[in-house]
């Protein structure tokens, strides 16, 4: 199988094949076994669809309009009518990675084989991924619940050959313009159709999984500019010793220490706490990284274990089930997910916040033991790296605000049929911000800590293996060392790119073996 093939099968998905399509352009095919369950699942829903009794979502309204009865030569307006007023999105345009991935696991859905919907509709969403099209889907319109509705409808839309998609060339142009010239024929939606591609908990999903990828890069960056900041503190590493961690044995801190020590293996740095300002500790944001870090990092594997299981899963209602019946349920409630999102933004905006403080100390010529003040070349005519904390500071108390939970809000809808809903689309929207700000934070302390060691190389203390391969990679990277002032916005956004793309990950493994 091509590598670069992600196929759909009926038995779910893994978020690796999440971020390949979403993120990597990967294409996408339909097994033999989904397209057999699809045709199976059809059948059960044309017959039902035969019969003079209503079932929901075949051969009724939706919503608080469930209780009339459409007759057979109205239904598939009644599809056409559930996507073009559901595509009631506002805002602005959300990234294509995200609809791409709100595409995909709605395809795994559909094709799941629960859903009715006929495999020609399914392939036809594979083809439009495959062609890079992608739909227009605008930032507000999803309350969590019900699945993500207009998100999805704008997806549906463009099935149907109507609203606005962007080409692989990455222009907007009428999706029926797309869709033409790519040789895809829009599909004509019949019974339940129309319901089953929009009522899915997909774009939180799909944004789950993204940032999960994102914040494991940055967990393990994090525990590296820990440690380059302590030993540019000339901190202990003995707080760091595995028999520590032992005896409070939460994995990720266990973890996390043994980056920080692989990471500081060799220090010439270390240990000298003792010395000219004598300390029987060093400071909390120092002392407690691993136990902070890691932390999170359970966070982050409780959140993945939420998302496998979502990912195992089949949102829709109603769903059909293998012995012919279709019944309403409540699957689609975005609860699950949108409690790990914001548990995410918490754990998040308190990495931020640990980093923020240790960049602090490293700037603070009365806490920095030596280091001189705002680790300026010429303090006084220079002013150093101090803005560059005002700019930190200004992102942690951003990530602060993103961290109050939106999963704790709820507006009925629906003329009170839907009223309690997840608010899930909102937690994920709020938490990629907070992983954007969480990368350049990180960024911020790297560059510092980075300075720091070599102005203490300077003085004739040797920095560790790993520590000075992550001083020369970011080096490498455009991110100049200390000196006279100079414009430093390009410096920042060199470190940003280097922390975000994994790099500062990558320059330290070959000294440091692979770190978790």
């Amino acid at each position: 199988m091509d590598m670069h093939t992600v196929v759909v099968g009926t038995s779910g998905t893994t978020a690796e094949d999440v971020v390949a399509v979403a993120r990597h352009g990967a294409r996408v095919e339909l097994s033999a076994a989904a397209v057999e369950a699809l045709a199976a699942a059809r059948l059960i829903v044309d017959a039902l669809a035969a019969k003079p009794e209503p079932v929901y979502g075949v051969s009724t309204g939706f919503g608080a309009l469930a209780s009339r009865h459409i007759s057979p030569e109205l239904r598939a307006q009644l599809q056409r009518n559930i996507v073009r007023s559901h595509a009631a999105g506002m805002g602005p345009r959300v990234e294509r990675e995200v609809v791409r991935a709100l595409m995909f696991l709605r395809l795994k859905t559909v094709a799941s084989g629960h859903t009715g919907v006929r495999p020609e509709v399914a392939q036809t969403m594979a083809d439009l991924l495959n062609a890079g099209i992608t739909p227009v889907v605008h930032e507000y319109g999803s309350l969590g619940c019900s699945g993500d509705l207009a998100p999805l409808s704008h997806c549906a839309l463009a099935l149907m050959g109507e609203g606005d998609a962007e080409g692989p060339d990455g222009t907007v142009r009428p999706a029926g313009e797309l869709l033409a010239a790519h040789g895809i024929a829009p599909v004509e939606l019949r019974e339940k159709e129309g319901l089953a591609l929009l009522n899915g908990t997909d774009g939180m999903l799909g944004m789950l999984v993204m940032a999960l990828a994102d914040l494991r890069n940055l967990y393990t960056s994090a525990d590296i500019t820990a440690a380059l900041s302590l030993e540019a503190l000339l901190g202990t590493d003995k707080v760091l010793a595995p028999e520590l961690h032992a005896i409070r044995p939460h994995p990720g801190q266990g973890v996390s220490a043994d980056n920080m020590l692989r990471v500081l293996a060799g220090s010439g740095l270390t240990g000298h706490h003792q010395d000219d300002a004598p300390r029987v500790q060093d400071a909390y944001s120092v002392r407690c990284a691993p136990q902070v870090n890691g932390a999170g990092r359970d966070t982050l594997d409780y959140a993945a274990v939420v998302a496998g299981r979502e990912l195992a899963s089949s949102v829709d209602n109603p769903v059909v089930l293998p012995d012919g019946r279709v019944e309403s349920n409540g699957n689609f409630h975005g609860a699950p997910v949108a409690y790990v999102l914001d548990f995410l933004a918490i754990v998040a905006a308190d990495l931020g916040s640990i980093c923020e403080r240790r960049t602090d100390r490293l700037l603070d010529k009365n806490r920095s033991h030596g280091l001189p003040p705002f680790l300026a070349d010429d303090a006084g005519v220079d002013s150093g790296l101090m803005i560059a904390q005002y700019t930190q500071a200004a992102l942690v108390s951003e990530m602060k605000r993103l961290a109050v939970p939106a999963s704790a809000d709820s507006i009925p809808s629906s003329a009170m049929q839907e009223d309690h809903v997840s608010m899930g689309w909102s937690a994920a929207r709020k938490l990629r911000t907070a992983v954007d700000n969480l990368a350049r934070i990180v960024a911020v302390e790297l560059y510092a800590a980075t300075r720091a060691v070599e102005i203490r190389a300077a003085e004739g203390l040797t920095p560790a293996p790993a520590s000075q391969a992550a001083v020369d990679a970011l080096r490498a990277a455009g991110a100049e060392g200390p000196g006279p002032d100079r414009f430093l916005a390009p410096d920042l956004a060199a470190a940003d790119a280097f922390v975000r793309k994994g790099r500062l990950v990558a320059a330290v493994e070959p000294v440091t073996g692979p770190l978790a």
